[in-house]
């Protein structure tokens, strides 16, 4: 028999030597062939250059004119879109973490700049492939809860001080300037993928940070919770919880119309249980049960990549999509439908709960009224009428928290402000 030609491998480039190291590393797993690195900070990059043995770039122009078919943004978390759209000019399919954009005027350009480039836009969202998540998407899809009307998504990561510290180095880091609303997206993932919704409008509140909090050992300005409330296109109502406050937990939760399903809180949280009222059960059911399920593909991989299975299904997503020329599940209207939720949801707390609209950027008519919409409580953007990251307004760091951050910042080898 004739061999079949050998398909040429797709050539990626990264941007993050940190966080992005976990793509560069997997790369392999989904057939992507690493190229480049690029990041800012030269001490680290020139490292995993050197342990990868690819080339490596400070200037972002330059990495993009690179030989890659692909680029994976794992930088700073409010800078994405920018890099996003200048990738998709270069001809670079693109694949993003969260958020997707930091403004809903960024929204408005990163939508057009996929449809006008013609190119693979993927969101990196992890949470939605754990296997958890695929299971409850696999139940939902073969009616087992009957439509979804009240559902639930958690993401919430206590940190110690220390912890932060590491995590943002610099007193600018976008971690230590952000709402407790703009990381939205682990927990609303899960619950669009699973039941197919998009969020049309959300009401929230903001939980602030008491004074007898001892872990002030940081220069975070953000508040330490919100409770999210999202209307779903169906008429169904999300609950969305996070950021920081005690008590680790990524929970998901959905009622329906013939049934309940969820993962665990206790024990091991990749476990699905499914509940049944005696009246609606058909054929088969059983009133309760509880199981572990298996990745619908490849489990080995699945299982020995991070975020529970997450960081190995958004490449194989990606690279299945580019070989496939077919945008991804998560494309990037469902990106924007859930990130948008960040921005709209800190008016919602600054408003005392008011609702706002999820404008839905599929459409242009809808674009025109936020092209120009740059409210963002980022340090780059400070001005007269931009959002402060707290409902309590501006809140400074004690000398005492920021000489200890410091001292971390400098042990890990960070040496800017």
């Amino acid at each position: 028999m004739p061999k079949r030609k050998a398909t040429r491998k797709i050539r990626v480039g990264v941007v993050g030597a940190r966080r992005g190291l976990v793509f560069a590393r997997g790369a392999q797993w989904a057939g992507l062939e690493l190229a480049a690195l690029c990041d800012t900070w030269e001490e680290r990059l020139r490292e995993a250059g050197a342990q990868l043995g690819v080339a490596t770039y400070t200037d972002y122009d330059e990495f993009l004119a690179h030989d890659l078919d692909a680029v994976i943004l794992a930088n700073y978390c409010h800078q994405h879109a920018p890099l996003a759209i200048k990738a998709l000019a270069a001809g670079k399919h693109v694949m993003s973490e969260t958020l997707a954009c930091k403004t809903l005027a960024e929204g408005v350009a990163l939508a057009r700049a996929v449809e006008q480039s013609g190119k693979i836009y993927m969101f990196a969202e992890n949470y939605a492939y754990m296997r958890h998540a695929q299971e409850m998407r696999r139940l939902y899809q073969a009616g087992e809860i009957g439509e979804v009307q009240y559902a639930e998504g958690e993401y919430n990561h206590p940190m110690s001080a220390d912890d932060i510290n590491r995590l943002a180095p610099g007193v600018n880091h976008w971690r230590n300037h952000i709402p407790p609303t703009y990381y939205p997206t682990h927990a609303m993932a899960p619950v669009m993928y699973v039941t197919d919704t998009r969020p049309v409008s959300v009401n929230a509140l903001s939980i602030a940070r008491s004074p007898r909090d001892r872990e002030r050992l940081h220069v975070r300005r953000g508040d330490i919770g919100a409770v999210m409330l999202c209307r779903l296109d169906n008429g169904a109502v999300a609950r969305l919880m996070g950021l920081l406050m005690r008590g680790h937990s990524v929970w998901y939760r959905f009622h329906g119309t013939r049934g309940l399903m969820e993962n665990l809180r206790a024990g091991n949280p990749e476990m699905v249980r499914i509940a049944h009222e005696e009246w609606d059960r058909r054929a088969g059911d059983v009133a309760e049960k509880t199981y572990l399920p298996e990745f619908p593909v490849h489990g080995e991989l699945a299982r020995a990549a991070g975020h529970g299975g997450g960081d190995f299904f958004t490449t194989y997503h990606f690279a299945q999509a580019i070989r496939d020329h077919v945008q991804p599940y998560l494309d990037v209207y469902r990106a924007l439908d859930m990130s948008l939720i960040a921005v709209q949801a800190w008016r919602s707390c600054l408003a005392d709960g008011a609702p706002f609209e999820i404008p839905d950027l599929r459409d242009e008519s809808v674009r025109a009224s936020y092209e120009h919409d740059d409210w963002s409580p980022f340090p780059e953007d400070r001005r007269p009428g931009q959002p402060w990251p707290s409902i309590k307004g501006e809140i400074k760091p004690s000398k005492r928290a920021l000489t200890h951050a410091r001292r971390v910042w400098a042990e890990m080898g960070y040496r800017g402000k």
